[in-house]
């Protein structure tokens, strides 16, 4: 029951899923030149060599303070997580599934973070056709905390015409799956999207289970329990 409780198993899952995404960025970042592709499984499943200097999927956000200001919110959010992690893994009563759903968030967030950290700092930048390379720490390409996030998961899995008979879109180009993303991304989505799907309920039940006991410990409770009690101690003491 004790090693249950404790369950540092999950600090040993985070920091693997952190250095398998810290491992494929690094690995990219030095051996493919930027808006390169290595196909995998015929023209739909490739690695492509992309940065973006903002949120998951190559999404941005608000320029250089908004980059600042996501960088900045996702460290405090990545401590607030930890200690959550940290309090969850104390609790018997929570399934070890759902501690590594967000175990796997908090890997991912803190692998993102890292690139927008250090990587500014210790690789050149990278253009188009090139490949970066290491410099000394410092003399990267842009100062601490604004630095690129490093994506290579590319899945055009449809690619076509919208029908002439469609409003507002027919004949314009579509292409499904665009987004570009790594390993981190896949973490927090696969968390998040894991949480839903099977543990919607947890929180459910542990919610109504606090109500419970609040209701059963609140004055009120114990007053209206006690009434009727001293009504028939009355009605036994009244003279005949």
């Amino acid at each position: 029951m004790q090693q249950l409780t404790k369950r540092n198993w999950i600090w040993i899952v985070t920091l693997l899923i952190v250095i398998a995404d810290q491992v494929l960025k690094i690995w990219v970042k030095l051996n493919m030149p930027y808006g390169t592709d290595i196909y995998l499984i015929g023209d739909w499943a490739r690695l492509h060599f992309v940065e973006n200097e903002g949120m998951a999927y190559g999404m941005t956000f608000g320029g250089k303070y908004g980059k600042l200001a996501l960088s900045l919110f996702r460290i405090v959010a990545v401590i607030l997580l930890g200690a959550f992690v940290n309090y969850l893994r104390k609790k018997p009563q929570v399934p070890n599934g759902l501690l590594i759903c967000f175990a796997a968030i908090l890997a991912g967030a803190l692998g993102n973070i890292l690139d927008s950290a250090f990587y500014g700092l210790i690789f050149t930048r990278a253009y188009p056709g090139t490949i970066a390379h290491t410099v000394p720490f410092g003399q990267g390409y842009a100062p601490f905390l604004y630095g690129h996030v490093v994506d290579m998961f590319y899945f055009p899995i449809w690619e076509g015409h919208y029908p002439q008979w469609i409003p507002f879109l027919g004949g314009k180009h579509y292409l499904f799956f665009s987004p570009v993303f790594n390993i981190a991304d896949v973490a927090i989505t696969t968390g998040v999207l894991s949480l839903i799907t099977f543990y919607r309920k947890f929180f459910f039940a542990e919610e109504e289970k606090q109500k419970e006991e609040t209701k059963e410990n609140s004055p009120e409770q114990s007053e209206e329990t006690s009434a009727p009690m001293s009504g028939e101690s009355d009605l036994s003491e009244k003279p005949q």
